[in-house]
């Protein structure tokens, strides 16, 4: 018989450095990177019926309902077939944990852990070219000069999403919403905890401990570089 794909979830906080990780975990196992906030712009972009739904739901400062979001990533999921994937920003919800594992078995559950106030200065630090959606940091991407974007000198701005009170809610809330989605992975013994103040500290542990776990590895395997 075939050997199911490695199927994981990747749990952490804004500014955690899930995108980041996800990537070189593709790179290097790979394992599709499924993004359900992308997912959902992706459709909201496109006008699609979950699109539409999704976007008055926003527009109404709700939260998408779990149907609609379920519906949206088991259908995903479907479609990749016998390709193993990573799984971002799904289940948030015991609700959601559920109808995962009626249709898809986990094999982890990684979960990234950064001290609180890096993520504060981490996601206070971002600031947004509207126009074209180039993103700066001003502790690690500033640009040229402060408050312009690089390429047409025009003005930048940061996210409501990206303001210091607004920054404490998503984190309160993320804490308040994924604590027992973490206590339930927790008692089925697939949750496993990787911490540290930068991405690069955190990634040879997830890396190490994804090599002892996935039988099924590329022929050519590379340390666990920073590229």
């Amino acid at each position: 018989m075939a050997r199911r794909a490695f199927q994981a979830v990747i749990l952490g906080p804004p500014g955690s450095g899930k995108g980041t990780i996800s990537e070189r975990i593709r790179e290097h196992f790979g394992l599709r990177p499924v993004s359900c906030g992308d997912l959902l712009r992706g459709n909201i972009s496109r006008s699609t019926v979950i699109g539409r739904q999704a976007q008055v739901c926003v527009a109404q400062g709700r939260l998408v309902p779990d149907d609609i979001v379920s519906g949206m990533i088991l259908s995903e999921l479907r479609a990749l077939g016998p390709t193993p994937w990573l799984l971002d920003g799904y289940p948030r919800s015991v609700v959601q944990v559920h109808t995962l594992a009626l249709h898809f078995p986990l094999d982890t559950v990684l979960e990234l852990q950064v001290p609180t106030a890096i993520l504060q200065q981490r996601l206070t630090s971002r600031w947004l070219h509207p126009g074209s959606g180039r993103i700066y940091n001003t502790e690690f991407n500033k640009p040229l000069v402060q408050g312009v974007d690089d390429i047409t000198g025009e003005p930048l701005t940061q996210r409501e999403d990206d303001r210091p009170k607004t920054v404490a809610r998503r984190l309160d809330l993320y804490a308040e919403c994924t604590k027992p989605v973490i206590e339930y992975y927790t008692k089925e013994g697939i949750l496993h905890t990787f911490s540290g103040s930068q991405t690069n500290q955190i990634w040879p542990d997830v890396f190490n401990f994804l090599k002892d776990h996935i039988k099924t590895l590329p022929d050519q395997l590379e340390g666990p570089h920073n590229a």
